[in-house]
């Protein structure tokens, strides 16, 4: 499949190291709000909608994780950055991770928050395509953002439940099932060893969508990573837990 020329926003530092955001499964550039400024003062900050999420072309699925890899080199291209730092969250970082494995010339660090080298069941994902093409997104979306952050933190915060359900509602179906479909086929982890970027592999410790085996894995099978395990955080960690998440994002860029 052909890259796809996906909507970004750039913002920071015009001569600083370019760190590329890349989003959750659902969600647009604006997940990332919380942790933008905390980069820009150091950074050349580069965010974008996935395709087939917010603002960016809906082409038909299925996809599989290098045509996402694709759309993400393509930026990198655009935007004048022959290496960057990478930060995914989800399938976001899933993205990174094969970005990493497949052309590590362009990938200086990653931070890799939330995320798989493989998650199943593979008939999960599938039976959430055809649910989401039969139904549209809206019929998911109270479910997924449930899981997004800690019940007790979207009981204090009920626009952020409201929000985050509109952000899922507002993801066109095809572009949600074709991503599905990608995570479905995924599977990195014979592939982690090769990794050669410094990996800082963040887990919300209470996330109920990717619980936190899956990033001690990544942290046990890249040679150069370290595991943060945050407390009170579900699957958008970063959002949930930003100051913690932020502090050691730099930390990990600036390699302190």
């Amino acid at each position: 499949m052909t890259a796809v020329d996906v909507s970004y926003d750039v913002s920071g530092r015009a001569d600083g190291p370019v760190v590329l955001l890349s989003n959750s499964l659902g969600s647009t550039m604006a997940m990332w709000d919380g942790n933008v400024a905390a980069l820009e003062s150091q950074f050349r900050v580069v965010r974008y909608d996935t395709r087939g999420h917010g603002e960016s072309p809906v082409p038909d699925g299925p996809y599989e994780i290098d045509d996402l890899v694709d759309d993400l080199i393509a930026l990198l291209d655009t935007v004048g950055a022959d290496r960057a730092h990478l930060v995914g969250l989800s399938i976001g970082g899933m993205t990174a991770m094969r970005l990493a494995i497949r052309e590590p010339e362009r990938v200086d660090r990653l931070v890799l928050i939330c995320t798989s080298a493989r998650l199943e069941p593979v008939s999960g994902w599938l039976e959430r395509a055809a649910l989401v093409r039969d139904n549209g997104t809206a019929a998911i979306a109270p479910v997924v953002a449930a899981r997004w952050f800690t019940p007790t933190y979207l009981d204090a915060h009920p626009e952020l439940r409201v929000a985050s359900e509109a952000m899922v509602a507002g993801t066109p179906p095809e572009g949600y099932a074709g991503c599905c479909e990608a995570i479905a086929a995924m599977d990195l982890r014979d592939d982690l060893a090769s990794i050669k970027a410094p990996t800082l592999a963040i887990a919300g410790a209470d996330d109920p969508a990717i619980p936190l085996d899956h990033l001690r894995r990544i942290a046990d099978s890249v040679h150069d990573a370290r595991l943060l395990v945050v407390a009170d955080a579900a699957h958008l960690a970063a959002a949930q837990q930003p100051d913690t998440i932020n502090a050691a994002m730099v930390a990990h860029l600036e390699d302190r």
